[in-house]
This record gives C-alpha cells, sequence and structure tokens, in this order.
C-alpha cells in the first residue's frame, strides 16, 4: 500500500475555481503540501532537463494525515427492504458464474443485526445456502455438484419459518450438474433487513465480502410456497445506463451498484437475433460482477484549492511528502478565458483509460533506476487495490471495460518512468511526462499558448476549440467520445488548424456516463490491436448506448480527420525520418525553412523516448480508408523491424495489401482544408520525446516549429490546384 497519495476531483481547473484534492497518509501520518508548475517532468538526468516552479499557496506546509480505504469488488446494496420475513422466504436468480472454484461468493444476501440468510456459490463450488445466527453460528447446505464455468444456471434458496433451508441449481443446458441440498438453521427475524446483490455481508472492514465473479440476472426475494408473494425483483434490463438496478416489487427496493458492475450484458434469453441492447433491452437484463472491480473512491477532501488567477495556464501538481513516501498529483491549469492563439489538448480520456495499468512486475523492474534517478517509484503492480486499466483483464479473465478518474493512477504522474527505456540515455516516460515535452517545446520557441483536456473538450464541445486558431493533440490521443470527434470535425470545418504530434490517435471510442462523469467506459468491438475483446452481442455501450470500437468501423477514421491512422506497433524503439519528394511541394515551402530537405535527408534520429522520433505506433496515409486525395506526405519515418507489425483492421488474408514500407511507417502529412485551415500529422509516438533535444534546436525541432508559426498565421491556407480541376 502506497504510505501517501491521492486524487483530484477534476483533471483541469479554471484560474480562480476552486479543485479538490483527496490524499490518504498511512497510519494518519501528517504530511507537507506544496504546489508545482512543471516545465520538464522528466526525471532522467540525462534528458531535458527536470524542471518544477514552485506555486506558493496558503495550503504550503504540514497538514494532518488521515488513512483513506480502497476495496475492491462490485456488488449492489440496498438499504433496507421494508416487509417482515418471519414467515420465510426463497430467493432466487439466474446466474452464469465465472469462477465458481474461487470459494463463498454472495448472490443474494440478508442482513439484520447480525442474523444473515444468504444464497451463493459455497466452497466446493456448488449453490449455497447459507444462514449465520445473531450468535455466530452458522449452518450451511451446499449442491455437491460443481458448477461449471460460463454456463447458465437457476438457483434457489428457502428458508422456512422453521429455520429448514434448501438450495438447488438447475442448468439451462444439463450436463449431470443439477443437484439440490438441505439443512437446518436459525429462523428468520424481525425487521427490515439489508440486502446485498453480488456479494456477502461484510466480515470486516470492507463494504462487503465473498464478492461474485459473472453475470447475474433477475435476482428475486419471494414469501414461500403457497403464496410465494413477490417482496422484491431487480429488473437489470431497467435503467442500463445507470449505477441504479430497478426493484420492480412492491416495496422499491432499488439497489445502488458499487463499484462499477459491467451493464448491458446478454442475459440467458440472448437470441443472437440483436446485438444492440437498446432495440431489445430484455435480453440484456445481466450484470457482470467481478471481485476486482473499482469505482470511485470516495475519499474525503483533504484540501479544496481555488487557483490564483495568476497562475498560468500548464502542467500543475501537489508535492505531498510524509518522511516515508512522496508523491505528486498532477492536474492542469486552464486559462480564465483564451489567452493564445494556440491551445494544446492534452489527452486525458486516454490517461484515464491506461490509468492504473498493472503490469506484473514492473515496480520491480524500474525500482533501481527510479532511485538513482530520484523518480517517483511506486506502480500499479504495487497497489493493486486502485483497480486495474482497460489494458488488463479481470481476475476472471474478462476484460475492464469501466474505469474512473477517482482513484491514485500511480503510473500517470509528473517525475516518473513508465518503462526500462531501450535506448542509451532513454527516458522512458509516457502520458504526463511525454506531453509535458510539448508544453515545454512550445515555450521553449516562444510559442503562447493555452492548455485544456479531453475532459473540456468532452464537457463543452467544439466551443472548448473555437476561440483557438490552432489546436495541438499531444503524443498519444488514442480515445475520444463521439462529441470530441464531432469537435474536432466542426473546428476544422470553420477554418481551424490542427497539429498532430502523436501515433495511434483517434482509434477507439470511449465514453463518460452521464450520471457518474468521472467515469468512462470502453467497449473493443471488432477489430483493432486489443488486450481483449468484447463478446458476442456485447459491442453497444452501457453509457450512451453507442457502438463500441474502433471510430474506423464507426465511419469515423482518423485518416479521414488528419490525413493518418494507426498501421503498425511495436517495442518502444525509436527510429529516424527521412524527407521525401513531397517536401519539395511549395504547399509545405514554410516547413523547410533553414533546413536541409533534399529527400533521403534524415532527421529526428535521436530522443528521449527509444532513441528516435519515429516508433513503437505509427500512423500511415491509407486513401481506401479516407485519407483526403491532397493528403501530402513530406517525410516517412519507416520502420524494418522483427518486432514490428500490421495492425489486425488492415487484414483480410495472411498477406498485408500493402508494401512493408507503406505501412510499417510514420507518414508526416500535411494537407489543407475547404475552409482555409490545415492538418499536419507525424504519425509517431515517440515523436514528442525528440522534440527537445538539443533544446529543441534539431532538424526536426526547427521543422515543428516552421509549422507551429505557419499554422499560428492568419493567412488563410489555399486548396491545391489538384482538387481545383
Amino acid at each position: 500500500m502506497h504510505a501517501l497519495t491521492g486524487y483530484v476531483d477534476r483533471w483541469s481547473v479554471k484560474q480562480g475555481d476552486p479543485i479538490r484534492f483527496m490524499i490518504s497518509s498511512t497510519g494518519g501520518r501528517e504530511f507537507t503540501l506544496r504546489f508545482v508548475r512543471h516545465i520538464c517532468a522528466d526525471p532522467n538526468p540525462d534528458g531535458p532537463g527536470y524542471s518544477e516552479i514552485p506555486m506558493p499557496s496558503a495550503f504550503d506546509g504540514v497538514h494532518p494525515g488521515k488513512e483513506q480505504p480502497a476495496y475492491l469488488g462490485s456488488f449492489g446494496h440496498v438499504a433496507s427492504l421494508q416487509t417482515d420475513l418471519r414467515e420465510g422466504m426463497t430467493m432466487s436468480a439466474t446466474i452464469w458464474p465465472t469462477t465458481p472454484g474461487n470459494g463463498r461468493q454472495g448472490l443474494v444476501a440478508l442482513c439484520l443485526d447480525g442474523w444473515i440468510f444468504a444464497l451463493g456459490i459455497g466452497p466446493g463450488g456448488g449453490a449455497m445456502a447459507e444462514v449465520v445466527g445473531p450468535d455466530g453460528a452458522r449452518a450451511s447446505a451446499e449442491v455437491p455438484r460443481r458448477l461449471l464455468e460460463r454456463r447458465w444456471y437457476d438457483v434457489k434458496a428457502t428458508l422456512d419459518a422453521d429455520g429448514a433451508v434448501s438450495v438447488s441449481q438447475a442448468p439451462h443446458t444439463p450436463l449431470g450438474d443439477a443437484g439440490e441440498a438441505r439443512t437446518q438453521a436459525t429462523p428468520p427475524p424481525a425487521g427490515a433487513p439489508e440486502i446485498f446483490l453480488g456479494a456477502l455481508p461484510p466480515d470486516g472492514e470492507a463494504p462487503a465480502s465473498g464478492h461474485y465473479n459473472g453475470k447475474l440476472q433477475q435476482p428475486a426475494i419471494h414469501r414461500p410456497a403457497p403464496s410465494n408473494e413477490t417482496l422484491a425483483a431487480w429488473d437489470f434490463s431497467l435503467g442500463i445506463s445507470t449505477q441504479i438496478a430497478a426493484d420492480t416489487g412492491p416495496h422499491a427496493a432499488h439497489a445502488r451498484l458499487i463499484n462499477l458492475p459491467t451493464r448491458a450484458m446478454t442475459g440467458s434469453n440472448w437470441t443472437g437475433t440483436v446485438h444492440d441492447w437498446k432495440t431489445a433491452p430484455d435480453q440484456y437484463g445481466a450484470i457482470h460482477f467481478h471481485d476486482d472491480d473499482q469505482g470511485p473512491l470516495g475519499w474525503a477532501e483533504s484540501v479544496c484549492l481555488t487557483i490564483p488567477p495568476d497562475w498560468p495556464s500548464g502542467f500543475y501538481a501537489a508535492h505531498i511528502k510524509n518522511g516515508t513516501a512522496e508523491d505528486y498529483i498532477p492536474f492542469i491549469v486552464r486559462p480564465r478565458a483564451p489567452q493564445a492563439d494556440v491551445v494544446l489538448l492534452v489527452p486525458t480520456f486516454t490517461y484515464q483509460v491506461y490509468g492504473c495499468f498493472v503490469r506484473p512486475g514492473r515496480g520491480t523492474e524500474i525500482a533501481d533506476r527510479s532511485a538513482a534517478w530520484g523518480a517517483l517509484p511506486e506502480t500499479p503492480d504495487m497497489n493493486p487495490q486502485f483497480g486495474l486499466s482497460c489494458y488488463n483483464h479481470h481476475s476472471d479473465g474478462s476484460g475492464v471495460s469501466l474505469v474512473s478518474q477517482y482513484r491514485p493512477m500511480l503510473d500517470t504522474r509528473p517525475r516518473q518512468m513508465a518503462l526500462m527505456d531501450p535506448a542509451e540515455g532513454g527516458s522512458g516516460t509516457s502520458r504526463w511526462v511525454s506531453d509535458n515535452y510539448i508544453d515545454q517545446f512550445l515555450s521553449n520557441i516562444g510559442m503562447a499558448h493555452d492548455v485544456i483536456t479531453d475532459h473540456d473538450l468532452h464537457d463543452e464541445g467544439v466551443a472548448a476549440l473555437a476561440p483557438y486558431r490552432v489546436v495541438v493533440a499531444a503524443q498519444h490521443p488514442e480515445y475520444d467520445s463521439e462529441r470530441m470527434m464531432q469537435a474536432f470535425e466542426d473546428f476544422l470545418g470553420q477554418g481551424g488548424r490542427l497539429i498532430y504530434l502523436g501515433g495511434n490517435g483517434f482509434y477507439w471510442r470511449a465514453e463518460p456516463s452521464q450520471d457518474q462523469p468521472d467515469t468512462i467506459e470502453v467497449r473493443r468491438a471488432e477489430g483493432g490491436i486489443r488486450i481483449w475483446e468484447t463478446m458476442p452481442g456485447e459491442s453497444y455501450h452501457a453509457f450512451g448506448g453507442g457502438y463500441g470500437g474502433l471510430w474506423r468501423r464507426i465511419g469515423r477514421s482518423s485518416h479521414k480527420l488528419v490525413g493518418i491512422s494507426f498501421s503498425s506497433q511495436g517495442r518502444h524503439l525509436g527510429f529516424p525520418y527521412r524527407f521525401v519528394a513531397g517536401i519539395n511541394d511549395p504547399r509545405v515551402a514554410f516547413m523547410t525553412v533553414g533546413l536541409d530537405t533534399r529527400p533521403g535527408t534524415i532527421f529526428g534520429d535521436a530522443g528521449y523516448m527509444g532513441g528516435g522520433a519515429a516508433g513503437h505506433e505509427l500512423d500511415s496515409v491509407n486513401s481506401k480508408y479516407g485519407s483526403p486525395p491532397h493528403a501530402l506526405v513530406v517525410a516517412k519515418g519507416v520502420v524494418i523491424h522483427p518486432d514490428y507489425g500490421w495492425v489486425n483492421e488492415d487484414m483480410l488474408v495472411h498477406r498485408h495489401p500493402l508494401p512493408q514500407e507503406d505501412w510499417s511507417c510514420a507518414d508526416m502529412t500535411f494537407l489543407e482544408t475547404v475552409a482555409g485551415g490545415a492538418v499536419f500529422s507525424v504519425g509517431s509516438m515517440t515523436y514528442a520525446g525528440s522534440l527537445m533535444v538539443d533544446g529543441g534546436d534539431s532538424p526536426l525541432g526547427r521543422l515543428t516549429a516552421n509549422v507551429v508559426y505557419r499554422f499560428v498565421d492568419p493567412t488563410p491556407f489555399g486548396l491545391p490546384a489538384v482538387l481545383m480541376r
């Protein structure tokens, strides 16, 4: 457990507005706090030079500490069911268990003054009915046949007024795995019980225990025969986009969903004839619970800072220390009103989707180098209590599709190395530090600029971009919502200019929740380089109901937006670019100022990310998928390397339709828009790491500066003659 860490209530904050910091200090140890602005967040002593500016505030100094918990596992919770259960009851559910051999797991459980009655899965893997008396005496009955993984069952448990208990399991497709069992237990007491769905009542400080892995459908509570009166019946096909599980019974005992279980899941009655849950929600009446789900932590506020009006827009962090540990909690300061013609768009959707990426052994791997550099040593694999990223699998093998920003993301920090860079002198940076290179570069070339985030863009749409002439998209803007994609299109349609200084951008759809906006959902449908895939029938988002997956599959390929799209991926290695004939086109004469741009000339052959400007994930031109006919390639970073392969979505047969130099490459591309704007794209994830080589005074730095200077010039771009014929 990280001894000192925290998170903020938003990714960015305007000057003059408040931002809240939630901090946990182990053992309640007091901590010191100060705020800094990062000029360069790279801790590599051989890098551009770590630089932070103290930003004094009234909160500088020592603060009392408070240890705040993080408990894994999703479940549904009802505070009380207002009915008398002394006549007995039957609890039932339809289930699709994924780890039936993992020990006791709750499906439906009642708790009242120490008395518990639960329907669940027992230690032997069969359906279980369990009663715990107020004195702690436990009686359980378990079906002696183990439930099979990923198969549908109806399970039922009955507790009679005299304490007789029975339990049964009935598979929808029998394979000798039906059965029942009986025992005698404490009769039900009077009172209104608390209810848990997908878990057992707490047996310690955590809010629940015995978390269930698998789908749960139609949990219900009835009076026993002969009346069979319904007391509660939860219909998970209602309110699919929300964190409320609706009870259709007489007491409206709606359950609050804790820690983000996955909705819009196919139920036992799914026929395969529909794939959009909105057209047949009754076939999507299941929720998938996981024992390692993590949602918004709900920590108490430690500090609330109102941003001083004179703090410039940029990259900031709260620096906290308690003698045992330290952390930097990052945030972006936005201007109260736009202050420049250029805005750097920080891809916080991508940060959140990747955040808490548990890579086993990463903390140990980087420990020595982190210590030598004075970098932050904590990693997600050392702190699994904060949950997972959308690049992890749950413990039951299903993909993680929901992530909250309200938790510490220890791999999205300044003064941090993300990996052991294979290049000599490489920094091994990612996300926050990599995008800070761009911020540093713009300042270094004297280009005034504001900084905003993806979350601002989603909230405000094109209005967030409209005040600016130039938008700079950062190192890895991989995840975008529909509103964000529309905003980019509208901005360019109004004559805006877009500079894309990254790779694998505008690739996957990601949508936030309307009723819980801190949470983002990703569904990995159809193609794409992906750690996991959505299961049949589950490709539509619960949040908003849109089709998930690649923007290319949804008809909005980044080829159309920025001329290029993801085409190759390999190790974190960087390679040079070479100018090609397109650099001599008069349309891009502004790029060549002060440079030797003869075709074949190498540039970008050094960098702090992999050792070169073209690497890791590469984007290229492809007219088949929408690259405009006037998209002009001015340089190519061709990577012919055994670790680099093509993306899945380009493949129909076992051979790629293009020569390798046309897909395993970063195509540096320029194109004009009808409204007088333009787009410049570099197509590489390691490009940002080369911007500050030689203090930015390199051929790559001069080329990039030339583009920025021309793009901020209000003179309209004209369409090329090839489009006017």
